[in-house]
This record gives structure tokens, sequence and C-alpha cells, in this order.
């Protein structure tokens, strides 16, 4: 498998022999923090694409998931959860959050069916009405509510915005995800595939490496480091034996969180490169050489440059 993935390839329909009447299209996933975006986009993709933490913000870029049905390519956007930014980066997040609804065929907005429409989500219900978009309400972990409770916040959101349709399910379990991807099989535009039909994500290996050790960066972490580091592939290069030696950097803003990241006796950074080697050798499908190496960067959040690799607009101002 290659380092970088393809590019779009619009002329791929004339000779794949896919079927004729094929349609592709993008859709949106909006919500508040840890509604279950990421969980839901793996879920709909069938692999893991989009980290997943109980910690909440953890989505920064857009990360885009490509799911095949039938004839249809669905190409998920998850966005970054949308709360009121305090940082930089905190406006950078949402900003990207709401310009990749802008770009969706289609929009999804997901709400925790345990948190209901109160704090973020009642604000971003507000603001959803001036999405032009078709809209889907998609009401998520109705595992864990009475299902009067579940029909009170859709009668309620559906009062406030106009959404095509609704959808009840759990990400974690695929319960409903079913009839929410033959839905929008076939409602988005009709038009050649704009991927190969065993692509998953138009993200390369390298983006997707350094969002899997930054996961087990905040599974280990979470509490000592919550929001104050970033990972990068810095470099990744192919063995002759068919293996991939990948070179990573974790940012912190502090020495002593560089002593928290390496650990006594280093093994903190152990335990995080050996979690996320594994997990890159099943997406990479060969062996791994995962090197991590850790610098502090004062003030990284304020770099245009990180927030680049990150594959986000630096805010101005």
């Amino acid at each position: 498998m290659a380092d970088e993935s393809p590019l779009p390839n619009e002329e791929h329909a004339a000779d794949s022999g896919q079927p004729e009447a094929t349609r592709c299209g993008f859709v949106a996933l909006i919500g508040a923090p840890n509604a279950g975006k990421s969980t839901l986009l793996n879920q709909l993709v069938g692999a893991k694409i989009s980290i997943v933490t109980h910690k909440v913000q953890t989505t920064r870029a857009i990360m885009r998931g490509i799911a095949m049905e039938g004839a249809s390519q669905i190409i998920f956007v998850d966005t970054p959860g949308i709360f009121r930014p305090k940082r930089r980066l905190d406006r950078a997040m949402v900003d990207t959050a709401w310009g990749g609804a802008k770009d969706a065929d289609m929009v999804a907005l997901l709400v925790d069916a345990e948190r209901g429409l109160s704090g973020e989500t009642a604000e971003i219900l507000a603001k959803f009405a001036d999405v032009r978009q078709p809209k889907l309400l998609v009401i998520n972990k109705i595992d864990t509510v009475r299902r009067d409770t579940l029909l009170e916040i859709a009668a309620e959101a559906n009062a406030k915005v106009g959404f095509a349709q609704t959808f009840m399910i759990s990400a974690l379990t695929g319960d409903g995800c079913a009839d929410l991807l033959s839905y929008l099989a076939g409602a988005v535009p009709a038009g050649p595939w704009l991927y190969p039909d065993d692509q998953l994500s138009d993200l390369p290996l390298r983006a997707l490496a350094a969002e899997i050790t930054r996961e087990k960066l905040f599974l280990r972490l979470h509490d000592e480091l919550p929001y104050a580091s970033t990972v990068e592939t810095e470099a990744w290069k192919d063995q002759a034996d068919g293996s991939a030696r990948i070179e990573q950097t974790i940012y912190v803003e502090r020495e002593s969180q560089k002593k928290i990241v390496i650990g006594r006796r280093g093994e903190t950074i152990k335990a995080i490169s050996m979690a996320a080697r594994q997990e890159i050798q099943e997406m990479a499908e060969r062996p791994v050489h995962l090197f991590l190496f850790v610098k502090v960067r004062e003030n990284w959040g304020d770099d245009p440059e990180r927030y680049r690799e990150m594959g986000i607009e630096f805010p101005r101002g």
C-alpha cells in the first residue's frame, strides 16, 4: 500500500466496470463534542479511520470516510465538535466544522440522546436553520434512554428545524445504521464515483498514522496532558523488506509535559509507541518500525505551520 492515498479520479468509473446508474455525494456529520460522530463514521465506513476517545474535542481536522452502498458512494465528512471556543485552536476547529457543513451535499446533525437538546446542541440547532442543504436528524446512543424520551427529542428538534428525515441509532452497536446508510445511498446526487470502490479514506497514510498515535497519547495521558499536544509524521520510508520506517514527533508546550510523555525510564512513550505501532501495522497491512520523538514547542497552538499540518485554517486575530 502506498504512503499517499490516490487523488479523486472521476475517470475511474469508465474503466472499473462499475454500474451505470451510480450516485456519489458528501454528507457532513455535525454535532457537539462527544456526540458520537467519529464512532458513527467508523461504523458506516466499516473500518477505523477517525480517532475515538472518551475525551471531548479529540477530532481537530476534517476526516473523510468513504462508504459504498450498492451503486452509491457516500463520502462522510467527520467534523470537529462544535462548542464555545476559548483558544485560537478552538476557534479553528469550530470554523472547520461549519466549513465542512457548507461544502457538503447533505448535513446530518448528531444528537446525544443522554444529553438531549441542551447546551451546545441547542446552540447548534439554532444556527442549523441557516444551513441550506438537506438536513437529517440523527439521534445517537438510543440504548441509553427511554423510548418516550427519544420521541420527545425528535419532536422538539423537528419543531425548530425542517429535517428531511429523522434516524435513531446506536453508533457503537450499529443499531439503525444500516437504515441510515440505505437512505443516504438513495439521497446523494447521481454521478460518477470520485474514489476507487475499495478506498476507505482520502487521507494519506502518514496523516492517519499521526491520528492513531495522537489517540494513544490521549488515552494514556488524558488527565495530565489534555489538549497541549499534537503529533506529526515527519518521515515515512518504505524498506527493502516490505516494512515501513515511520518517524513521528509529539509536540508539547512545556518541558514538564515532555517529561510526562516520556515517563519514568521511558515507560510511557514505549507503551504509546507499542499501541500505535500495532494499529498502524493493521492499517498499512505491513510490518512497521515506529520511532517517536518528543519536542517542546512553546505556544505551538499559535503557529500557523502546525495548523497546516492538521489540515485546518489558521484563524487570524
